[in-house]
């Protein structure tokens, strides 16, 4: 068994696992720290019994002595269990390994499976997507260059595609390598969401650079997953040209903390794409939901959503569907969701959303944001709540009304709000730092808290990685956080580490080519590195071997632990 830490430099705590097995068999894992809960998964295979297994091991406890018990289990479900010893890398950020749970849930309650993904705990120094278990345990530090991940989208080539700055689209492989990494150009940068299409395709939330009339976060452009190219597909400054020329020429741009006098007349913050081409839009400043027809051909506002007094005036406010029922529009509302539901006639679907419940437009300084029932707008409150708010939308007559909704902790800026399969619901508010899952009632069953870098935690989605690093599905899957794509499939063997893995008697040779984004830190290696294991234990030939890794005796019976590392990376 051949195990190394975090060889492509994406994922500090994780482990490349690679061995064969004279039997076919399935592998899961087990990590213990003492002081930790243990952290249980199945490891990921192309078929369910294997005799050949390579797979990243997640969870390690950085710093820490983790046991790592590796259990085997043929189709009779006769199992075998190997037992390794490892330290935990140390972190490169400063994040908790034990978030602080403000409400510990009770004993018995099912918060379900899966991961807590957290996207943009933004700070002046290196940025990082984090994964977090049920317990607010730390199980994956994954560096970005700057800015921050805004969701993770998995195609049908089991790649997971993120954003690791402004600038950079990226797919990660099952084994943590970046197959793909793309550069926007000079003509474009990212800000806060991207889906992907039915093409594979993503469609990204862009500013265009250089523009004389500094209009940032209105634009959609479309990055192409298999050459890089990009295409514009709208400008909103055309699309609603009458409503941005009553704006006033002010505000600041998020994805430029530095910037001043920029137009950010209309700010979306989500994207959602549908089946029928069209798709969904989040604009905070206008707190307004806006659906676009034909998007990738030729895009036409169909209509929107939320306060029509916002747009009195302007060729757009008759666009509005009705309000159905008694209750208040949104207020800067972020992370909406479309709910496709075959119970629901044609023309009829759910949209849930994190509701600010906050007032306010640096571009329309004038305008009364009281006009919306019991909104704020106080940047910080200790009586203001936010909330969780679900509506069905009637495209047939017209009307959307309120299904759901119950207050959560005020955050005036970002957050999320995630329908989690189990019927729970996954909410962050951002600018408290505190995300928790509720049951449906509202009913808030557990809650942590992390520390802030600077001002708030962008999102928390739920992610159960399903076909990507594990078989199992656990909990919210990748499609139900806004990707129209399938879960993670897996990759074809050999795998894209591109490792030739060759047995003479006891000698093991391992040929690796390895590839990192974050050149800067961890420089490109290439080391071509002979293992001679026999029954006593292991023998090095390699001027490179460093302390650290651990290689296990499989084939003789014993399990040899301990031992010193292969240093890819400096």
């Amino acid at each position: 068994m051949f195990v190394t830490e975090d060889p492509y430099g994406t994922n500090t705590t994780s482990l490349y696992v690679y061995f064969t097995t004279d039997d076919a068999v399935a592998v899961s894992y087990t990590v213990h720290a003492d002081g930790y809960t243990d952290f249980t998964r199945d490891a990921y295979q192309e078929s369910q019994y294997s005799k050949t297994h390579e797979f990243q091991l997640l969870g390690l406890i950085p710093g820490e002595k983790n046991t790592v018990a590796i259990t085997l289990t043929d189709a009779d479900g006769k199992s075998r269990t190997h037992a390794i010893e490892h330290r935990g890398a140390s972190l490169l950020g400063n994040e908790e390994v034990q978030l602080e749970k403000t409400v510990a849930a009770d004993s018995g309650e099912d918060l379900g499976g899966g991961l807590y993904a957290i996207l943009g705990n933004d700070s002046d120094e290196q940025d990082f997507m984090f994964y977090y278990d049920t317990n607010g345990v730390l199980r994956g530090e994954i560096p970005v260059l700057y800015y921050r991940s805004h969701r993770l989208l998995c195609d049908d080539d089991g790649l997971m595609w993120f954003s690791a700055s402004t600038h950079h689209m990226v797919a990660m492989n099952r084994l943590g390598k970046l197959e793909k990494i793309y550069d926007l150009g000079s003509d474009y940068i990212l800000h806060h969401d991207y889906a992907m299409d039915s093409n594979g395709d993503i469609v990204l939330l862009a500013t265009e650079l250089g523009r004389d009339d500094n209009a940032v976060q209105d634009q959609v452009i479309k990055l192409s997953t298999s050459t890089g190219s990009v295409t514009r597909l709208v400008d909103f400054g055309e699309l609603f040209a009458d409503y941005k020329a009553s704006t006033t020429h002010a505000g600041t741009d998020e994805s430029d903390s530095n910037a001043k006098n920029r137009w950010d007349w209309l700010h979306c913050n989500t994207i959602q794409l549908l089946d029928d081409g069209s798709a969904l839009f989040s604009a905070r400043e206008t707190s307004t939901i806006i659906k676009v027809d034909d998007l990738e051909s030729d895009p036409t506002l169909d209509y929107m959503i939320g306060e029509p007094s916002v747009w009195a005036g302007t060729d757009e406010a008759s666009s509005f569907l009705t309000k159905s029922g008694d209750f208040s529009d949104t207020g800067g509302q972020h992370s909406i969701t479309y709910v496709a539901d075959d119970s629901l006639p044609d023309g009829q679907y759910y949209m849930y959303m994190f509701d600010n419940n906050f007032g306010t437009s640096l571009t329309r300084p004038d305008f009364d944001w009281s006009v919306i029932d019991g909104i704020s707008t106080e940047l910080s409150s200790d009586t203001a709540n936010s909330r969780y708010r679900k509506y069905l939308v009637n495209e047939n007559a017209g009307t959307y009304t309120e299904v759901s909704s119950f207050d959560v902790p005020y955050s005036p800026y970002v957050s999320s709000a995630q329908e989690l399969d189990n019927g729970q619901i996954l909410i962050d508010s951002g600018m408290k730092g505190l995300f928790g899952q509720y049951n449906k009632d509202g009913d808030l069953l557990a809650q942590f808290k992390m520390t802030l870098n600077s001002a708030y935690i962008y999102r928390v989605y739920k992610y159960d990685f399903s076909g990507f690093i594990s078989p199992d599905i656990l909990s919210a899957g990748l499609t139900g956080a806004g990707n129209r794509k399938t879960p993670c499939g897996g990759l074809d063997f050999p795998a894209p580490f591109r490792m030739q893995w060759v047995r003479h008697a006891r000698t093991m040779v391992a040929m690796g080519f390895f590839d990192s984004l974050f050149s800067s830190k961890r420089p490109e290696a290439t080391h071509d590195v002979t293992f001679t294991l026999d029954q006593a234990g292991h023998t090095y030939e390699d001027g490179n071997v460093r302390s650290g890794a651990d290689i296990v005796d499989d084939h003789s019976g014993k399990q040899t632990c301990g031992c010193d590392r292969v240093e890819w990376f400096r």
